[in-house]
């Protein structure tokens, strides 16, 4: 699954470490999902929306759309 989640983080001049911290998740889980190493699971990707006021589908494309 594809993602910008890279971008939104940067956009908002925030770490990886800061937004775990708003997540509640490690710093290395947001690289696993910047990375496309790992997709979060629902209530991690709603959050990951309501932070960034994006829909999940805007943030997350399946591997065959391009973000």
């Amino acid at each position: 699954m594809n993602n910008c989640v890279r971008e939104l983080r940067k956009k908002n001049g925030w770490t990886q470490l800061q937004l775990g911290e708003e997540l509640q998740v490690s710093r290395q889980t947001i690289n696993a999902i910047e990375n496309d190493r790992y997709d979060p699971s629902l209530s991690l990707a709603f959050s990951i929306s309501r932070i960034f006021a994006q829909t999940i589908e805007d943030i997350f494309k399946s591997g065959k759309e391009q973000t």
